[in-house]
């Protein structure tokens, strides 16, 4: 199993409607394209910033180049700007 594990930073005054965008219009698309066979989003609970809250959304798929079709990155920066910073790591469960 690949799991992509995209972590983000999210502007405060966002979030809420960062996380219904990612559940109720993004994730369902790449879920329906066949890219990804499951996800879950995480709040990350050991985050110092006050103006920020921090979430990983980690992408299970069992090849990589379902992963290397995505560009989640790209369609966050368009929509949201600075206001949500990402970055991602690619695992292998072992």
């Amino acid at each position: 199993m690949i799991v992509y594990n995209v972590t983000n930073s999210v502007d405060k005054e966002i979030a809420e409607e960062w996380i219904s965008w990612m559940k109720d219009k993004h994730i369902p698309g790449l879920l329906k394209a066949g890219l990804f066979e499951s996800y879950k989003i995480l709040k990350v609970l050991n985050h110092d910033d006050d103006k920020t809250l921090s979430f990983a959304v980690q992408f299970y798929s069992k090849s990589i180049e379902s992963i290397h079709e995505y560009h989640l990155n790209e369609e966050i920066r368009q929509r949201y700007g600075d206001r949500v910073l990402t970055y991602a790591t690619l695992l292998e469960e072992v």
